[in-house]
């Protein structure tokens, strides 16, 4: 079969009620900061928290009755396998999901939670490869692909339908690329509706795959991202012949941009999304000028950040605007001189995050002490004042680099 816009018209009333249709929403303070007339398609909403609850359902109930009573299996970093495991638990049909051995715990215990057998094996989806085979040539099972599947493709490319019913008047669309599931179908439907509409995929500098894959070169990628949920080091045949054909540019964005973008969701538009959620947000702060006033469709295709991680992100944001410092400050060991400095901290309105009394190193003489204050400020120029007031104050004081980045 090849996709065509209408099986995805179709998929979309065969989703009525399956899925949710997720709000499509303007994005004030992100579109002044990055220039753009921003709209943000939060897939982050969806059931299981990630698009792939589209593509699944179509896959699924598409199943005849002996591939339902023996079971599925997938192989996912996370949203597909929660996915599977959701509409499975909803259909009665038993769900084996392997997933790499690093997925965040959030992840695995959501999966874990809508009753499927999880099996964890690799570093990547590809290294999983092996092991679904040797679980369908043991079981029966049928697998149900993330995205090398026309059916998944379908599925996903309902997302596409609802931009474009919501908002006609979009210049651009920007896609997050693990395997092209969700690239493909969008492309495919937003090609009928609006042939000459700009389509940018998005990919993270470490893995290229789908980029490398229509340019004809060799595929090298690899690497800790925090983009997950798009690590993809082999792009799908279905998919890469329908990007290849449909789709403008692949844009690359690298690891500091992607934590630039989930914190700046959370912080400007309340918006959680995972890495590979955030990619085209990322994509517009390192590529401004493929943007600037245009009305762009975003999708934010999932939230499964782990909690810890988000936690990680959103202070390390912080230090490396400068609204987190960090300070030594050297004092003689006597009372009263811990006072003095959260005076004058709290004098210039810093707010002290944690402190550290350090008395005992060899390299600090015996009557003297260093003082490392974690301080919450209004950014850079904020931190020059309680540094000049400290040292007015007579302290010796240095802002450590590991509080800003540099």
């Amino acid at each position: 079969m090849t996709v065509t816009a209408d099986d995805i018209r179709n998929a979309a009333t065969l989703l009525e009620g399956r899925v949710l249709r997720t709000p499509f929403v303007d994005a004030p303070m992100l579109s002044r900061t990055l220039g753009c007339n921003l709209v943000l398609k939060l897939e982050c909403l969806q059931h299981t928290s990630s698009f792939k609850a589209r593509g699944a359902y179509v896959a699924m109930i598409a199943l005849d009755e002996g591939q339902k009573q023996r079971g599925v299996i997938a192989m996912s970093a996370g949203n597909h396998a929660q996915a599977v495991a959701y509409h499975a638990q909803q259909m009665g049909i038993p769900a084996v999901i392997v997933m790499p051995a690093q997925t965040p715990f959030a992840k695995v215990a959501r999966t874990r939670s809508f009753g499927a057998e999880v099996v964890l094996e690799g570093r990547n989806l590809n290294e999983c490869e092996s092991t679904v085979a040797d679980l369908i040539d043991q079981r029966g099972l049928t697998l149900v692909h993330p995205y090398d599947n026309e059916l998944v493709m379908t599925g996903q490319g309902t997302t596409g339908l609802e931009m474009l019913t919501d908002r006609p008047d979009l210049d651009i669309l920007l896609v997050p690329i693990g395997g092209g599931g969700l690239m493909g179908g969008i492309a495919t439907i937003a090609r009928d509706m609006r042939p000459n509409l700009k389509i940018y995929g998005v990919q993270t500098e470490l893995y290229p795959a789908m980029k490398m894959a229509v340019a004809g070169e060799d595929i090298v990628c690899g690497g800790e991202t925090l983009a997950e949920g798009i690590a993809v080091k082999k792009p799908g045949g279905v998919t890469r012949t329908v990007v290849s054909e449909l789709v403008d540019d692949i844009l690359l964005v690298h690891e500091q941009s992607l934590e630039w973008a989930v914190g700046a969701l959370v912080e400007q538009q309340r918006v959680v999304a995972e890495g590979a959620g955030a990619a085209g947000i990322a994509a517009i702060y390192q590529h401004p000028r493929l943007f600037a006033g245009k009305t762009v469709g975003a999708v934010i295709c999932g939230g499964n950040i782990d909690p810890r991680l988000l936690a990680s992100i959103l202070n390390r944001n912080m230090a490396s605007d400068g609204r987190i410092a960090r300070l030594r400050i050297d004092i003689s060991d006597e009372p009263g001189m811990l006072a003095a400095i959260t005076t004058s901290i709290g004098r210039c309105g810093g707010n002290i995050v944690e402190i550290y009394h350090q008395r005992l190193f060899y390299d600090v003489p015996a009557k003297l002490a260093k003082i490392d204050a974690v301080i919450e400020t209004r950014g850079p120029d904020h931190v020059d004042e309680i540094i000049a007031d400290l040292r007015a104050a007579n302290f010796t004081v240095n802002q450590l680099d590991d509080s800003t980045g540099h």
